[in-house]
């Protein structure tokens, strides 16, 4: 089936993409959810011996969204034909206005950790159980290779390197509002890496393998695609996303017991909102209770606290969990790999590439076909999550 003739019989559904496509480019989430006054409140949270609340600041908003809001849910759904496809929008409309609630909620405590909850879950008892069955495991044969050397400067370079394995161009900036080590922003397909992180080895092959490797492959793979959908995300993306992204540290071999831990600890952690803790009592409980560094505990705390309360940290470790199962059981990850997609919509997928509206990847993460996992100890690990 030619384009052209793709494009007149679905006029409608383009037309529809395309205004979503419009609307959407001003909500990215983690443009706003970053605390600006990070390196100034950390000072007086150990000044304060772990007692102080932070009041973190965040930056303005830059769109009305009441009339975004409004927009969205003026699309004419009922002209899609398809009952699937027609669905996979109107999902995706309520997702989206998921993500504006959560934007315009930031810094307003529970209130946005009840939109947080909305968009992004909490844990079940079976993720709690994974993530303590985790812990229990010992990692104190990693402790030489973590050594931090590298400078953001010298991480560039390494990202820089790696990246020639992959023949799409993107942005790598340095900043110092960050509370992770690096970050993709995917709508300005640009790399940030934390200036005043420093590096170990193993924690940039795990970067470059997670963010190059895998959410900078979807990136582009759902730019390319003919539906602007892939590109700005599916409901629920997130956990099928940074499923792939974990999955790939395993599977270039440099997924560690200690990493593991740390999307345990992230799961522990986002359960403590759920109990009503606040800023100092979930990092008490990681510092204290778990005998986590001050420095770890306090970046976990940050992630998890941000913005009132952000849950979506909990979902690395189920999507982990899903994407190693979905692999185990022999199905192609490439269907995952064609944008910002969730397993969850992968008959939606297939539909969509029958009736030439999707392509397959251009790009596949190369960890998946050179496969350098060979710890036993993770694979049992893995196999044994419920």
């Amino acid at each position: 089936m030619s384009q052209i003739k793709t494009t007149e019989e679905f006029q409608d559904l383009f037309d529809i993409d395309s205004n979503l496509n419009r609307l959407v480019k001003n909500i990215e989430l983690l443009n706003y959810i970053n605390p600006l006054n990070i390196a100034s409140e950390k000072k007086k949270f150990y000044a304060s011996k772990y007692n102080y609340e932070p009041q973190f600041k965040y930056p303005k908003i830059r769109f009305n969204g009441y009339k975004l809001h409004r927009l969205f849910f003026s699309q004419r759904l009922e002209r899609i034909e398809d009952d699937d496809i027609r669905q996979l929008y109107e999902d995706v409309i309520y997702e989206y206005s998921g993500l504006i609630e959560c934007i315009q909620t930031i810094g307003q405590g529970r209130k946005f950790y009840f939109n947080s909850l909305k968009s992004f879950g909490t844990p079940t008892e079976k993720d709690i159980e994974n993530a303590k069955f985790i812990l229990r495991f010992d990692d104190s044969e990693f402790d030489e290779e973590m050594l931090p050397m590298y400078n953001a400067e010298e991480a560039r370079n390494y990202f820089d390197e790696f990246s020639k394995r992959y023949d799409f161009k993107y942005n790598i900036k340095i900043s110092n509002n960050l509370s992770a080590a690096a970050m993709v922003l995917n709508n300005t397909q640009t790399l940030v890496l934390r200036k005043s992180h420093k590096y170990s080895l193993n924690q940039l092959k795990v970067l470059t393998n997670h963010e190059i490797g895998v959410h900078m492959v979807t990136t582009f793979n759902g730019l390319d695609q003919p539906l602007k959908v892939f590109s700005n995300g599916l409901p629920n993306n997130v956990e099928t996303q940074e499923g792939l992204a974990v999955y790939s540290e395993f599977m270039s071999g440099c997924l560690t017991i200690e990493r593991l831990k740390e999307l345990a600890f992230r799961v522990i952690a986002v359960n403590s909102l759920n109990k009503g803790y606040n800023f100092s009592d979930t990092f008490h409980l990681l510092h204290n209770q778990y005998k986590l560094n001050r420095d770890k505990a306090f970046a976990i705390t940050l992630r998890v606290h941000r913005g009132g309360g952000f849950t979506k940290d909990h979902l690395y470790l189920r999507g982990l969990r899903n994407v190693y199962r979905y692999a185990q059981e022999g199905n192609d990850l490439g269907v995952l790999l064609t944008g910002k997609v969730s397993e969850e919509y992968l008959s939606t997928i297939k539909k969509l590439q029958e009736l030439d509206l999707a392509i397959k990847p251009k790009y596949y993460t190369d960890a998946y076909e050179s496969n350098d996992n060979k710890n036993s100890n993770l694979d049992f690990i893995l196999k044994s999550l419920k």
